[in-house]
């Protein structure tokens, strides 16, 4: 086992990894403005392999959750996990950015916190982490890091539950959810509206929020967790 600093060692617990060999991991954190003139980052082609294996392993985290989803849904929903906002922003809750080699000019230039380099990093270091360990552990890894968006319905960002739920709701019944104002209360400074989904003549579940939108989203959000695993019940139930 190869020595590491205390730095790679707080990155690797963030990680869920531990390395058997730190070279790997130090050739994934090597920017190219830290190697000499005409030298070749190593950390390219841990790059390379760390987009298929993320590539590969998302689509098959989507496949698993939501297998009522067309191929083209669940590749619009890869494309929003895999995409370089997504994985700086992944880099960065890492501390990636802070382990970086950088050379001075692209440090001062402000480096670490470029979203085109954290997100190379982090696919750099999850082949790193496919080339020390095999596919099941780089597998483990990022379905750890992913797993907030998977629960929320394999969406980065702010979760949109109403149009998860109009997705489900289509695939399983050909038709689409209806929500109704309920409720509205408050003064016109602190409003609260209440929302109900319906499908058909099914009531699904209710929703509070400061705003329409917001009521329905919530309303959206309860039917989804109310359906668990299993299928919506049918209306003939």
């Amino acid at each position: 086992m190869n020595a590491r600093s205390d730095d790679d060692a707080a990155l690797e617990e963030r990680l869920g990894y531990t390395f058997l060999d730190g070279r790997l991991l130090d050739a994934a954190l090597t920017h190219t403005s830290a190697l000499p003139p005409g030298g070749v980052r190593a950390g390219e082609q841990l790059e390379y392999l760390g987009d298929a294996v993320l590539g590969v392993v998302i689509a098959d985290l989507l496949l698993q959750a939501f297998p009522h989803l067309d191929e083209g849904e669940l590749s619009r929903r890869r494309a929003t996990l895999v995409r370089a906002p997504t994985l700086a922003a992944k880099a960065g809750t890492l501390g990636i950015g802070q382990a970086l080699r950088l050379g001075r000019g692209e440090d001062r230039g402000g480096g670490r916190g470029k979203a085109s380099i954290l997100a190379s990093t982090y696919e750099a270091v999850l082949g790193a982490i496919y080339r020390d360990g095999g596919f099941e552990r780089a597998r483990a890894v990022i379905t750890r890091h992913f797993a907030e968006e998977l629960e929320r319905g394999g969406i980065a960002g702010t979760p949109d539950w109403k149009t998860t739920l109009q997705e489900r709701i289509q695939a399983e019944h050909r038709t689409v959810p209806e929500y109704r104002l309920a409720g509205e209360e408050g003064p016109a400074h602190a409003r609260q509206f209440t929302a109900e989904v319906w499908v058909g003549d099914r009531y699904l579940a209710r929703g509070q929020g400061t705003s329409k939108r917001e009521a329905e989203q919530q309303a959206a959000r309860a039917a989804l967790e109310s359906f668990g695993d299993a299928a919506m019940p049918s209306s003939g139930t």
